[in-house]
C-alpha cells in the first residue's frame, strides 16, 4: 500500500525525532521471519525501550539525512527493520538476542556514535553488560579494598585475642 505525500512526511519526522533522541541504530533484515516472532521480537525491544519499525529505505533514508545515522545510508538496502535506543547498547543486545535464536533474521549493520558498524561490530556492541552490571562491578571493585582490610584486621585481632573478651573473663 503507498503512502501519501503527508503520510510520508509524518513518518519522516517520526523517525527523525527518534534519531535525535537515539544513540545507536541497529538495522536487520527481517525476511523469512513468522508474524509470532516478529511479535516476540517488538516485546522484547518494548521492554528493553528500543523503538523497532519496518520502514521504507527512502524515507529512512531522508529521515537520517543530517543525523549522526548518515553514515549508514549505503547499508539501508532490502527489507530492513529499524531499531533505534536511547541506551547505547540496548538496540544491538535485543536484536542480536533474537538473532541467536532465529536464524531468519540476519543482523546488516548499524551505528553507535556516529561510526558504521557491520555484523560482527553489531554483535559486540550487544556483548558489552549492561549500564546496571557494569555499575554493580565497578562497586565490587572499590570495595575490594575495604572488605581485604577488614578481614585482615578481624584475623589480627583474632590472633593477639582481642577479640574474644569475654573467654579472657
Amino acid at each position: 500500500m503507498s503512502l501519501n505525500r503527508s503520510e510520508k512526511e509524518a513518518v519522516i519526522s517520526e523517525v527523525t525525532g527518534l534519531a535525535a533522541k537515539a544513540q545507536t541504530l541497529v538495522m536487520a533484515e527481517y525476511r523469512g521471519v513468522t508474524v509470532e516472532g516478529m511479535n516476540k521480537l517488538r516485546f522484547s525491544a518494548r521492554s528493553a525501550g528500543v523503538n523497532l519499525s519496518v520502514l521504507k529505505n527512502t524515507l529512512a533514508r531522508r529521515a537520517v539525512a543530517g543525523s549522526a545515522f548518515e553514515v549508514a545510508v549505503d547499508q539501508m538496502t532490502g527489507p530492513l527493520i529499524y531499531g533505534f535506543s536511547e541506551d547505547a547498547v540496548a538496540a544491538a543486545k535485543v536484536v542480536a538476542d533474537f538473532a541467536k535464536t532465529n536464524d531468519k533474521l540476519v543482523i546488516r549493520g548499524g551505528v553507535y556514535g556516529g561510526k558504521a558498524l557491520d555484523a560482527e561490530g553489531v554483535k559486540q556492541l550487544a556483548s558489552i553488560p549492561s549500564k546496571e552490571v557494569l555499575l554493580a562491578q565497578l562497586c565490587g571493585l572499590l570495595m575490594s579494598p575495604i572488605s581485604r582490610t577488614a578481614v585482615v584486621l578481624g584475623a589480627l585481632a583474632a590472633q593477639k585475642g582481642e577479640g574474644e573478651p569475654a573467654a579472657a573473663e
